[in-house]
């Protein structure tokens, strides 16, 4: 089974730049510019591994930033460089509440430190200590052992006072740009790894937990979580290869529901309507209510369609595909329709019929697939599906 998504929707610009060649640069500047402020550390090893296991400190979670994780010849890569006193490049924090930092730039580093020092793996397809391949960290030499623990990594910390009001800036605004710039280069996040990086409360919480749901696994094709260990939940190669996951495209997903049930908010590119889901203040219960009424709705339709929601016709090739729009259509629709789901329940094979004719019709079925992505699109895509489970 493929997965369609609708591809570009994040990129869709919302309005021209503004013409500033006419003003004056001092002007501009004095008026527009902001300061960062930042203090620069160096963490020997030992206390990087203290820091992310008291937890107390620094918070470094698996789901941070993206979900693409280090080979272990890469993370041995990294030990050689230490050993070797080679620079590595700084790893960069944000001062999220006083003494308390969460990881802007370099969780794959620190990750990799601490999971050596904890021996949960052996250096690998090293070149230059080539004689060190196989061993872990309890096993290594003592003049090796104190090379480790005499090495270290520097850290680039943002502290909160840094001044973003000249230019009417927020933190997030500020860390928002600090994370356009740190990836410019190599593989740049994308952006549900930039608001799952920004966010970091109970509904980026709730997103995670919802994307392990056994009908979403199931109805996306991603490998269930049947882990014994949560810890071991990014360390399943099949899931790493699946794209969904990898790209946290199945976080957003579910955003989708989230920015599209508020009909108020369906305006604009697709991507600012998810920016502005992801922003909003929910306090955990608050969260929790949102997550049992996801999984409300999508149960009642994977039950409603014989567990083959959001399918598409097959294509020439007789694939079936499943459509992110159908999905984003259907939940919403069902969601308005929730205090009639019995009617809709008791009509399911009505409303099987209806959508089948719906997408037999040429003239309809790009309404449902999602070529037609602006806000007036989403919407009336919305309201057919209404239609099509309570005819008018």
């Amino acid at each position: 089974m493929s997965v369609e998504i609708i591809l570009g929707e994040e990129d869709a610009p919302e309005a021209a730049p503004v013409e500033n060649h006419r003003l004056d640069p001092d002007d501009f500047f004095a008026k527009n510019a902001f300061r960062i402020v930042y203090q620069t550390n160096n963490f020997f090893l030992p206390q990087i591994r203290d820091l992310i296991e008291k937890g107390e400190v620094l918070n470094l979670r698996p789901e941070y930033q993206r979900r693409l994780r280090w080979s272990t010849v890469q993370k041995s890569k990294l030990i050689e460089s230490l050993l070797l006193n080679i620079p590595v490049p700084p790893i960069f924090l944000y001062e999220s509440d006083a003494a308390r930092y969460e990881v802007m730039d370099g969780q794959q580093r620190l990750n990799a430190v601490r999971e050596f020092l904890a021996g949960d793996f052996a250096l690998n397809s090293l070149t230059v200590l080539s004689p060190l391949n196989g061993i872990r960290y309890s096993r290594c030499p003592p003049r090796i052992k104190r090379a480790l623990d005499r090495a270290s990594i520097s850290a680039i910390v943002l502290l909160l006072e840094s001044d973003a009001d000249g230019a009417q800036l927020s933190m997030t605004d500020i860390r928002r740009f600090i994370f356009d710039r740190l990836n410019t280069g190599g593989t740049k996040l994308n952006p549900q790894e930039i608001r799952n990086a920004l966010h970091t409360g109970p509904l980026n919480s709730v997103l995670i937990e919802l994307t392990r749901n056994p009908h979403f696994t199931k109805i996306f094709d991603i490998p269930p979580y049947i882990e014994a260990d949560p810890n071991d939940y990014y360390e399943n190669p099949q899931r790493q290869k699946n794209t969904l996951y990898a790209t946290m495209a199945d976080c957003q997903l579910v955003l989708r529901f989230f920015a599209l049930k508020d009909i108020d908010n369906i305006r604009g590119s697709m991507k600012s309507m998810l920016d502005r889901a992801m922003g909003k203040d929910y306090t955990r219960a608050e969260a929790e209510i949102l997550k049992t009424e996801y999984v409300e709705r999508l149960t009642f339709l994977d039950e409603l369609f014989e567990e083959k929601p959001f399918l598409l016709p097959p294509d020439e090739k007789g694939r079936e595909r499943v459509s992110a729009a159908m999905y984003d259509a259907s939940m919403v629709a069902i969601d308005r329709l929730w205090n009639k789901r019995d009617e809709v329940k008791a009509d399911a094979v009505g409303v099987r019929s209806r959508l089948a004719a719906t997408l037999a019709d040429p003239a309809l079925l790009p309404l449902l697939t999602g070529q037609g992505n602006t806000a007036q699109a989403v919407k009336d895509r919305i309201d057919r599906m209404q239609r099509i489970f309570i005819p008018a």
